[in-house]
């Protein structure tokens, strides 16, 4: 990787955890409240991080947005879960990290079999959203049942259920958000940039 090449990554990483935290701090910029549970638009940086600059800076900036969601959980909780659950690492950092190493594992899998940036990005925009959203409702199901099942008022043999839906609701709307923004930013950035899909 020449000069030019690691300047652009140093840059762009440096920007990506930018925007990685003020997502995660500012209302609207990251998850958008609805009711107890947000949606979530942050994973897309994440992803974006892991198809062009690697799966490892992918995996950093997963773990930046990690423990961000805790800090955040701390000192400004916007559900009535955040305190509870959102302070436990399991849950807020394990699943963002794993974003980043599925979309950028799934990214260099998939474009050394097709040499298509836009094909690829969208599996990995699709898979790593899934990762997030079923390995967070999947741990606060697992790890908080009786609090959880309180919090949604369902009964506990109904909990996962109830998570289910949302993650159905939810999860659609962030796999689509995903596959749509990730390989405009993703080209965008291959274009600006001298990085390139081959020598990430």
């Amino acid at each position: 990787m020449n000069t030019k090449s690691k300047t652009y990554r140093l840059v762009i990483r440096a920007i990506l955890t930018a925007i990685i935290i003020l997502q995660t701090m500012v209302p609207f910029l990251g998850y958008i409240p609805i009711g107890i549970t947000s949606l979530t638009i942050i994973h897309v940086t994440v992803i974006v991080a892991a198809i062009v600059l690697g799966t490892k800076d992918g995996m950093f900036i997963g773990l930046i947005w990690g423990l961000f969601t805790i800090f955040r959980a701390f000192t400004s909780p916007t559900t009535p879960l955040d305190i509870a659950v959102f302070t436990n690492p399991i849950i807020s950092v394990v699943p963002r990290v794993l974003v980043g190493l599925v979309a950028g594992l799934l990214f260099t899998l998939i474009y050394k079999k097709t040499k298509k940036v836009v094909a690829a990005s969208i599996v990995a925009a699709i898979f790593g959203t899934i990762t997030n959203t079923v390995l967070v409702l999947s741990l606060m199901g697992l790890l908080y049942t009786g609090l959880v099942a309180t919090t949604y008022g369902v009964d506990t043999s109904a909990l996962f259920v109830t998570l289910g839906g949302i993650a159905l609701t939810n999860g659609v709307s962030e796999v689509i958000t995903a596959a749509i923004l990730t390989p405009i930013l993703v080209k965008a950035l291959f274009a600006a940039t001298s990085l390139r899909p081959d020598n990430r």
